[in-house]
């Protein structure tokens, strides 16, 4: 029985550019990597494809399964992931989203890497995490030239390699930072993970970590007590010898948001460790890793300003309400303006942070500036992300708080960067 028809209804946004974007691409070429335009317009055509979009959702859809032992009884620790998983990392790596700007001697790297990051980022926000950590956790690991010169290139290698197995022997690497434990969480120097030297220049870390996203990345960056105080140390999730290191993952979390990437809790059963930096440096070593992910929480949270603004404003140009479309109506057409302000202006202050990542080591003035923006940037932007998806998320009245317009998965990510 035909009840009624069905009319006045928002069509599909996909496929959209998410390249088309003044603010960004103006950056860019003000920053200095205009060069990179081609494949940033690239990625915002893949970004907003039907193909990348429903990738996304599904991932989300479909979190991560955890596989503490195999059918025999033996520990694995392993995490599976849906195959659309793979795919968004196998673009994002391919793309130089992760540590290739430590390797490109062009002028303006990280700015092209914020800007390509910024617009492959709207296809899903789980993804990113690992990528983040992998770009961070080079200026850190150079701490310790040795281990720098054998895994350097292969975390900036354009090869997304998953799989546990010698980190030497994979064509391209992913890293993550294992920091937090149950009694201190960001008070880090209240850790109680140990780590004992052993004769051959290594370390037995026994402990615990209450927060490791990613427990399936190929390295990790841990702080544990050492005899000299804490101290920064490089954990593979397999040893040299192909035997896979004592990392235990005790569960995943459950999360509000992000759930295509797994956030894990990890215990250390005398895993093998090697120092990075100087023993009682752990902070000061390691606090290199979180500045860098500090930029790419201000590119995360301006990401997703972004991703309210496009997915609104195509609700509102399409959707007629009293007789007009809802972008011709007065009161919207004031929410949307101040919408897309706040968007710009966080895409511009993260692209002027990115130039001031490219120019700080031969100018101090550029240096200073990073130095205290990036802070002060990272606490405002990523604290006004909530309030901006929960704008754009009224824009669509009822529809944006069903599941199926995108929109809650949209403003559950917008807390995580802060």
């Amino acid at each position: 029985m035909r009840t009624h028809d069905v009319f006045n209804q928002v069509p599909p946004i996909a496929p959209f550019d998410n390249s088309r974007n003044p603010a960004l691409i103006e950056s860019l070429h003000r920053e200095g990597a205009g060069w990179a335009e081609a494949e940033v317009r690239e990625l915002g055509i893949l970004a907003g494809g039907t193909e990348a979009q429903e990738w996304g959702r599904v991932a989300n859809e479909y979190p991560p399964v955890l596989h503490t032992h195999d059918r025999y009884g033996h520990r694995i620790d392993e995490v599976e992931f849906h195959p659309y998983w793979h795919n968004l990392m196998d673009v994002a790596v391919s793309h130089g989203l992760h540590g290739s700007p430590w390797q490109d001697d062009r002028p303006g790297a990280h700015t092209a890497r914020a800007a390509k990051f910024y617009t492959w980022g709207i296809a899903d926000a789980g993804h990113m995490c690992p990528i983040s950590m992998t770009y961070a956790v080079v200026p850190a690991l150079r701490h310790n030239p040795e281990l720098a010169a054998i895994y350097e290139p292969l975390l900036a290698s354009r090869v997304y390699d998953f799989g546990l197995r010698e980190p030497s022997t994979k064509a391209g690497l992913i890293a993550g930072m294992s920091m937090t434990e149950k009694q201190g969480g960001s008070d880090v120097r209240a850790n109680t993970t140990t780590a004992t030297p052993q004769p051959d220049g290594t370390y037995r870390i026994v402990g615990h970590k209450w927060f490791t996203s990613h427990p399936m990345g190929d390295m990790f960056l841990t702080l544990a007590q050492a005899p000299g105080g804490l101290s920064c140390f490089m954990l593979p999730r397999v040893l040299p010898d192909g035997t896979r290191n004592a990392l235990r993952i005790q569960r995943l979390k459950d999360k509000l948001g992000n759930k295509s990437n797994a956030s894990s809790e990890l215990e250390y059963e005398n895993a093998i460790g090697w120092l990075v930096g100087a023993e009682g440096a752990g902070v000061r070593t390691i606090i290199e890793m979180v500045n860098m992910t500090r930029l790419d929480c201000v590119i995360g949270s301006a990401t997703g300003m972004r991703a309210g603004v496009v997915f609104a404003t195509h609700h509102a140009r399409h959707r007629e309400v009293f007789g007009k479309k809802l972008v011709d109506q007065p009161a919207m057409r004031n929410v949307l303006a101040d919408l897309v302000i706040e968007s710009d202006a966080a895409t511009t202050v993260m692209m002027r942070l990115a130039g001031a990542t490219d120019r700080a080591d031969s100018d101090p003035a550029e240096a200073a500036l990073r130095r205290i923006a990036l802070a002060v940037t990272k606490y405002w932007v990523c604290k006004r992300a909530p309030a901006h998806a929960a704008e754009a998320l009224e824009c669509f009245g009822g529809n944006g708080y069903a599941e199926e317009s995108g929109m809650p998965r949209l403003y559950r990510e917008a807390p995580l960067m802060s």
